[in-house]
């Protein structure tokens, strides 16, 4: 009978370790993984992080954790390559951050194209799940010859960025891409610039330049597209 028993406590050790928690170290990873990607937005020229508030307390409301919606700031008077570097850096931290394994990235005007930098020449592909243009230059627009600075002359029609930019395949890799633009927006001119070849393009209703992204019926959209 001794023997017996001596031979089933191995199996009962084993379904009691079962009962068990998982390890805080192996759980943490994947309790943080869980949930919608993180959105990392980024902004436009002479601007910074504060203009989301409105579009990303929409997304928390609608059940978006906090943790998850990273309203980043960067310098708009460097080069948008130079900027591209640094969202490959932002990204990581937030995948990092989250275990998360992909973002989803919404971009207004000139962030359109730093973030396509990274998409295109920094392995950026692979890493978001989901881009979003509001109101992007993204063949350049007249408006920028009126401003000064290496970012303001990437944003002009014809610029060696843009023309590298734009070369071969503009929605490159797998990441789904979709962009916003707005027949009243006078910041982007010709409104035609806002469309990528590969892209969901959409036409907004009349909404001014900042509007895009404020306007309820866009967010709507966007959530949409990135959900």
């Amino acid at each position: 009978m001794i023997r017996n028993l001596l031979r089933s406590v191995p199996a009962l050790v084993l379904a009691l370790m079962s009962l068990l928690p998982t390890p805080a170290s192996a759980a943490g990873g994947r309790h943080q993984a869980a949930g919608p990607d993180p959105v990392v937005f980024v902004h436009g020229w002479n601007s910074d992080g504060s203009t989301w508030e409105t579009m990303a307390g929409r997304f928390r409301a609608d059940g978006w954790p906090a943790g998850r919606l990273d309203q980043w700031t960067y310098d708009t008077t460097q080069s948008n390559a130079t900027t591209a570097a640094r969202l490959a850096d932002e990204i990581q931290r937030v995948l990092d951050a989250t275990g998360a394994t992909k973002v989803d990235v919404i971009t207004h005007s000139m962030g359109a194209l730093s973030s396509r930098h990274y998409l295109k020449n920094l392995g950026g592909s692979a890493k978001v799940d989901a881009w979003v243009s509001l109101a992007g230059p993204n063949h350049g627009t007249e408006t920028a010859r009126w401003c000064g600075g290496a970012a303001c002359a990437e944003m002009r029609p014809g610029s060696a960025f843009l023309n590298a930019l734009n070369s071969g395949d503009e929605t490159p890799g797998s990441p789904r891409y979709a962009t916003w633009g707005s027949p009243c927006d006078l910041l982007i001119t010709p409104a035609s610039s806002v469309a990528l070849t590969g892209a969901l393009n959409s036409k907004t209703a009349c909404l001014d330049h900042s509007g895009l992204r404020t306007d309820r019926a866009v967010y709507e959209a966007v959530k949409a597209h990135v959900r």
